[in-house]
């Protein structure tokens, strides 16, 4: 048996827009995490881990459309576990699926990043991980981030990060943001990756906070 580490980024029908929302646009949301789903049939069920505003998202599925049935499990002020049930795209559940097929199991939990992207484990024989990786539709970019390992799970916090708050926080180190006294800003960082310093601030804010949780085993 193999584990692998694997980083899906969906677009189109393979990323409905509740999804867009937990994956990046609800600015609000610090951290997500699918912790358990359930896609074998429509309606399609999902178990959120949300760090944020969360009330928020709470007012956004009460307007939605593709939101049959939630509720919201307070944690504390900032936390809770949110259970969603609804109809996505067939294209979005069997997305889900190709990662169940043969001796496959998919380990929770799936980390949304703020790019859109998600990052995941799964275990099985050579040949249903190949398969799977090659069964990914042409509209969803994968790539593979590890492979083997004695864990399921990240073995170290940096692999909690995006590839865009990995690469923020790299270059922060290196220009000398995190120096004491600090030597780079903010403004500095964003024109090294080339956005806005707004972006590369909330890119380095989500870092630090999963690198922070990670450490402290939250």
């Amino acid at each position: 048996m193999k584990r692998v580490r694997i980083t899906l980024d969906p677009a189109g029908d393979y990323a409905p827009p509740l999804y867009r929302r937990l994956a990046g646009e609800a600015s609000y949301l610090d951290r997500v995490r699918i912790v358990n789903w359930n896609v074998a049939a429509p309606p399609t069920a999902f178990l959120l881990w949300l760090r944020g505003d969360y009330r928020r998202f709470e007012a956004e599925l009460a307007a939605s459309e593709n939101a049959d049935e939630y509720e919201l499990l307070p944690l504390t002020d900032r936390e809770c576990h949110c259970f969603l049930e609804g109809e996505v795209a067939d294209a979005a559940r069997l997305l889900f699926e190709n990662f169940t097929q043969g001796s496959l199991i998919t380990v929770p939990p799936i980390e949304c990043h703020d790019d859109g992207t998600n990052t995941f484990s799964i275990v099985g024989t050579d040949a249903d991980i190949q398969n799977a990786v090659e069964g990914v539709p042409d509209g969803v970019g994968v790539t593979i981030e590890a492979v083997g390992g004695e864990t399921v799970a990240p073995t170290s916090a940096v692999g909690r990060l995006s590839r865009r708050q990995r690469e923020a926080a790299e270059v922060a180190l290196e220009i000398g943001y995190y120096e004491v006294p600090r030597r780079a800003t903010t403004a500095d960082v964003a024109r090294e990756l080339d956005c806005a310093t707004a972006t590369a601030a909330e890119h380095l804010q989500k870092a630090e906070s999963k690198l922070i949780g990670a450490l402290l085993e939250q």
